[in-house]
């Protein structure tokens, strides 16, 4: 059945293969060694390393040629992609040319594919500011929306809400990352921001008032089982409030955040949310149609 993925960062989503083909002295070896970690700083090292392969726009295509390659195989037809911008500035490359570049190799895709280009939060609202004004000048260029990720206690997100403002009232959709590594206290900072979406979100499950809040606007989460395991935002499978969030009533998707890091796939966290959560068919269906009904494109499918 088709699927749509709203919660997939690019430069985690980089295989080995796609690896090698960007730098070709590099090992399968040298590869596994660099992106294996146990815990969320180890996480945030390895994709680093990842993303400092990415030294020249042509590399950012085939990154994404390889990821589009992969929603093929996984009969996922639209997708909105997360661009860490904030590294891009960070590495003194230009923003413009790996967009550009990205741009091309979008037009060429199966999929529907739209671009969230995504501040880092403690880089400061100066920063966010300029890929903000980056991103509105790309909307006619497949840049839907407007997204913050990164340390959310380092980068609170009331630095953010003129910064929210300006891109909401240039066109741009609103995502933040937010109740990933940080409580409760960080998703409402979130929407009193603006966030329509939130990158992960688990910490809800935590404040009864946030998730009858999350149900009564319509709020979605966006749930990354895989990542959150992963990263050390939970412990063990049987901690993860999925299943507490759903029957909550708060709308919930299905997303792989950085599947080449965490070995996983979006088929796989279906498969996940039925084995150990007890989602059924008809369950999981509904949750399947939150990503197109959840879509910042204006024209969904379903």
């Amino acid at each position: 059945m088709t699927k749509a993925e709203l919660h997939v960062h690019l430069e985690g989503s980089i295989e080995p293969d796609a690896l090698i083909e960007i730098d070709p002295t590099l090992t399968r070896e040298e590869i596994a060694a660099n992106t294996a970690f146990t815990t969320f700083e180890g996480f945030l090292k390895a994709y680093i390393w990842v993303g400092k392969k990415l030294t020249k726009p042509e590399h950012y295509a085939i990154a994404a040629r390889h990821l589009f390659a992969r929603f093929e195989e996984q009969d996922i037809t639209y997708a909105e992609v997360t661009l860490s911008a904030g590294m891009v500035i960070w590495k003194e490359q230009s923003l413009e040319e790996v967009y550009d570049a990205l741009w091309r190799e979008t037009q060429r895709a199966r999929a529907k594919v739209f671009w969230i280009p995504d501040a880092t939060r403690q880089f400061g609202a100066e920063h966010g500011m300029q890929i903000a004004r980056f991103a509105v000048s790309r909307r006619d260029e497949g840049a839907i929306a407007f997204g913050i990720g990164g340390d959310e206690v380092r980068g609170p997100a009331e630095w953010f809400k003129d910064v929210f403002a300006y891109a909401r009232d240039n066109g741009l959709r609103l995502v933040c990352h937010a109740g990933e590594t940080s409580g409760p206290e960080s998703v409402w900072a979130a929407l009193e921001i603006g966030a329509e979406r939130i990158g992960h979100g688990i910490a809800a499950a935590r404040d009864p008032e946030l998730m009858a809040h999350l149900k009564a606007r319509n709020i979605p989460l966006e749930i990354c089982i895989t990542s959150n395991l992963r990263t050390g935002s939970i412990m063990t499978l049987a901690e993860h409030p999925v299943r507490r969030l759903y029957d909550a009533g708060v709308p919930i998707t299905l997303n792989t955040d950085d599947p080449a890091l965490f070995g996983s796939s979006l088929r796989d966290e279906y498969d996940l949310a039925a084995r150990d959560f007890g989602f059924t068919a008809a369950e999981l269906d509904g949750i399947r149609k939150n990503g197109f009904r959840f879509a910042f494109s204006e024209s969904r499918g379903s």
